[in-house]
């Protein structure tokens, strides 16, 4: 950008270059200059290659303090997530094992029905009249109640023997 001064005075000597070219300031096509035209940026090579960095004693503290600061605010912050990341996983353990309660009671309950059906009265005679089998005679039932008898085992240990 230049100064009003600069660009009334670059305009004045457009239009005296337009004059002696035969252009004049009154054609319509005619464009005007543009600012900071007659600039030129050309590259200077800079050799950097013999200069030494010095070391700064203070940084090396700086640089301690902001790790330090760094590790404080990460434990801090672990510190405060650590708690709610534990709620939420024992949520979701929960109700894993609420869904998994809920399937093996669903499960028991058809197990019931199925030995329900399996020794239903009906059909065991069902089966029994299938094999030709028949109620057993009043004489043919042995009742063990717990009585010793003559014919029944005895798990008592005989008084000499172990």
């Amino acid at each position: 950008m230049g100064t009003l001064a600069a660009i009334w005075k670059r305009n004045n000597t457009m239009a005296e270059v337009g004059a002696d070219s035969g252009i004049t300031e009154t054609d319509p096509y005619a464009l005007r200059a543009l600012p900071n035209d007659a600039v030129y940026f050309r590259p200077k090579r800079i050799d950097n290659s013999r200069l030494v960095r010095q070391s700064d004693p203070a940084a090396s503290a700086d640089c301690w303090k902001t790790v330090g600061a760094g590790s404080l605010l990460l434990m801090l912050g672990a510190s405060i997530i650590a708690p709610h990341v534990a709620l939420v996983r024992t949520g979701y353990q929960l109700e894993k094992l609420k869904a998994e309660r809920q399937t093996l009671l669903d499960q028991r309950r058809e197990l019931d029905v199925r030995e329900a059906v399996v020794l239903s009265p009906a059909r065991l005679n069902d089966i029994a009249k299938a094999h030709d089998l028949t109620s057993p005679m009043s004489g043919q039932i042995t009742h063990l109640d717990g009585q010793s008898g003559a014919g029944l085992a005895s798990n008592r240990v005989p008084a000499g023997g172990k």
